[in-house]
């Protein structure tokens, strides 16, 4: 009786220095994993706030570099039509007209492709050789190089652009601002297709067979489940596009005919600010010429904050 005893208390002892290890190995585990948590924290912060660090300095770079300009030409740089270096004379509105132009006409070509892509693939054929194919081919169109559309465009986009120019009975130029919009709309399909298919697949399942249940339609699924559950992640994706479309440069310049002056129709030629930038800045050959430039490009990065602040005013409007 008293070997049984105390067998049983060096058990009940035992059994206590185990939940002892057991508990201190895990106030240890929790001690790293507090600490682990904290530097993880911390290091994020700083990441973000390097973010915000490096789009400021973007920023006061660009007002420092192109004060002489603001200096010389004022408020009036910004609705002055003329842009003559020669004279130090610089209006940067045909290029802001122009800008605005090439990128929202390619948003309103891009977007019925960019939904009908999105659909297709997330909600007719998600699985498959076809879907994937597909997918990897919009994927490979964002890949692309710009000079390479630009190229295209000068050999295959031109042509066709001034055969319908000249059934139309416009001026038949080829080059212009409808040319470097098909040129964009090519380019940024995949931005707003690939955020739209995966805003499709995240669509619930006990939603949409709810509405099959009840006799919908396909297309009355898509229409009254699937577009009302996405709308705010397809409007992002739209947005996306059309920051992207803004500071296109290269495939734009080489179609868009680069011509200072203020464009009559969507099929005369152009400019961008960003085309403008990249045309000029090589030749810019005294400081208040280089500085107009800068200031070009500390224009088209206040256009696009702007555009960006607006979208996402209406991306939450959306979501509500």
């Amino acid at each position: 009786m008293i070997l049984n005893e105390e067998a049983l208390t060096q058990r009940v002892v035992s059994n206590d220095i185990g939940i002892s290890v057991k508990k201190e190995g895990r106030n240890r585990r929790s001690v790293r994993h507090i600490r682990a948590e904290g530097v993880f924290k911390k290091l994020i912060f700083f990441v973000a706030f390097g973010m915000v660090v490096m789009i400021l300095g973007i920023l006061v770079t660009l007002v420092v570099q192109s004060s002489l300009s603001i200096k010389s030409t004022g408020l009036s740089f910004l609705w002055g039509k003329v842009w003559d270096p020669v004279r130090d004379i610089f209006g940067v509105y045909p290029f802001l007209v122009g800008t605005i132009l090439t990128s929202f006409l390619a948003l309103v070509i891009s977007i019925p492709f960019s939904f009908a892509v999105a659909l297709f693939l997330g909600e007719y054929y998600p699985k498959g050789w076809v879907p994937t194919l597909l997918k990897d081919t919009v994927e490979l169109i964002a890949a692309v190089p710009s000079v390479i559309y630009g190229f295209w465009g000068l050999a295959v986009m031109v042509p066709i652009v001034r055969k319908f120019e000249a059934a139309i009975g416009v001026q038949t130029t080829g080059v212009g601002i409808f040319a470097s919009s098909l040129i964009l709309a090519i380019m940024i399909i995949p931005y707003s297709a690939s955020l739209g298919r995966s805003m499709v697949q995240m669509v619930p399942g006990n939603l949409k067979e709810a509405a099959y249940s009840l006799g919908a339609t396909r297309w009355e699924v898509i229409k009254s489940v699937v577009l009302p559950y996405t709308k705010s992640g397809l409007f992002a994706g739209v947005m996306l596009s059309l920051g992207r479309a803004l500071g296109e440069t290269m495939a734009v310049t080489m179609v868009i005919g680069n011509t200072a002056k203020l464009p009559e129709s969507i099929f005369a030629p152009g400019n961008t600010m960003a085309s403008v930038i990249a045309n000029e800045f090589t030749e810019a050959d005294h400081p208040v010429y280089l500085s107009a430039l800068i200031e070009l490009g500390l224009v088209l990065f206040l256009v696009t904050v702007v555009i960006n602040m607006i979208g996402k005013r209406l991306v939450k409007g959306f979501s509500k």
